[in-house]
């Protein structure tokens, strides 16, 4: 009897070391204890993103922008953009609704999203591939993604299908590789060396969507707008700096007189190459977000996707009105159309100004400084 009490007390002593072992292991791993960290999630292309479709503007005005428009209920259409010096200025950004620029490489190159509901540009380009991180962010915006290729985490995406067909996004990738290829959509121009002598005319894109058979009708619910500061009520003026590394840099100058703030991008001023323009956005977000080097070249940005990130949220800070405040982002990573939320430092959504916005997803540690003139 003692032999069998003996010999019981080891198979429970073993069974209790391998169940230990297991979950060491198993924890281990979704720690990233064993390199997994970077590893690809597995793609839920159809996890319901919990937001509700109600719009938060009234009237026929844009999601993004608030401001009224004959085209304020059309699908958006984001567009990727290179940041290179070679093609600056760029093409297309004075008629976005909102500007996305966000870390192609860590601690590096930037690459660009304009996103357009109530303007036409002539042109936009210079046009690049897509990342993982921009289609995670259009899917929520409910746009339609034109890019010029893609880094094979995007093919991953892209090549599941579009939206009702088992895809996350409508696409239009005009180096005809991946997703939906449209190559007839674009043009290299002479002059510009490759890669970044794509460019396309953004009626033909317009038509290329209808082509396609999507879903033309914009979804998006938007973000919240007050009403403008009158200009007794606005900052006197001041400089933020957005610390990309350089040629990336970005400083804005705040004009109380048209209450926007005129982009500097590389220590020059920042104007739209079809019409002179200069960029000066109504609102400028600044999102911290921490970036690494996945693979070879390709980056991940920790801001809400499904596909690689841990981090769902983070520091924001607003400027519109001259003035600075700060809240918080987040992005819900069990869905690819859940938007990127702006929250004020009261949970609220912030309320922006009527007029362009640009988001920057800065990273932490890279400079941050608003100087507001006394």
């Amino acid at each position: 009897m003692l032999d069998k009490i003996k010999e019981m007390s080891t198979k429970t002593k073993i069974i209790t070391i391998v169940v230990i072992i297991i979950l060491l292991v198993g924890v281990g791993y979704w720690r990233g204890w064993f390199g997994g960290k970077n590893k690809v999630n597995p793609l839920n292309l159809n996890a319901p993103s919990g937001e509700s479709s109600a719009p938060l503007n009234t009237g026929n005005v844009s999601p993004f922008s608030g401001l009224a428009c004959a085209n304020w209920n059309r699908r958006p259409i984001a567009v990727m953009e290179a940041a290179d010096l070679s093609v600056r200025p760029d093409s297309g950004f004075s008629d976005a609704d909102l500007v996305l620029e966000m870390p192609a490489i860590t601690a590096s190159i930037t690459r660009l999203m304009p996103i357009y509901v109530c303007n036409d540009p002539a042109e936009v380009g210079s046009i690049r591939s897509t990342r993982h991180d921009y289609i995670a962010l259009a899917a929520g915006w409910d746009a339609i993604l034109a890019h010029w290729g893609g880094s094979h985490f995007a093919a991953d995406i892209l090549n599941k299908g579009t939206l009702g067909k088992g895809g996350v996004i409508d696409d239009l990738d005009l180096n005809g590789s991946m997703g939906h290829k449209a190559p007839e959509c674009g043009f290299r121009k002479e002059g510009i060396p490759a890669p970044d002598n794509g460019f396309a005319k953004f009626p033909t894109l317009l038509d290329c969507a209808k082509k396609a058979g999507y879903d033309m009708t914009d979804k998006f619910s938007g973000y919240p707008h007050q009403a403008e500061a009158a200009p007794d009520q606005r900052g006197k003026g001041g400089e933020l700096r957005v610390g990309f590394a350089k040629p990336y840099d970005v400083n804005y100058t705040y004009d109380p007189a048209s209450n926007t703030y005129l982009r500097t991008w590389g220590g020059t001023a920042d104007v739209d190459a079809n019409n002179g323009k200069r960029n000066a956005p109504k609102n400028v977000v600044v999102v911290i977000a921490s970036s690494e080097q996945i693979e070879g070249q390709y980056n991940n940005v920790q801001i809400g996707d499904p596909q690689f990130d841990t981090v769902t949220e983070g520091d924001a800070h607003y400027y519109l009105n001259g003035q600075e405040y700060a809240g918080r982002w987040k992005k819900d990573k069990s869905s690819w159309s859940s938007k990127l939320f702006l929250y004020d430092d009261k949970g609220q959504e912030m309320k922006f100004v009527p007029g362009q916005m640009w988001v920057e997803v800065l990273e932490p540690g890279q400079a941050l400084k608003w100087t507001p003139t006394p």
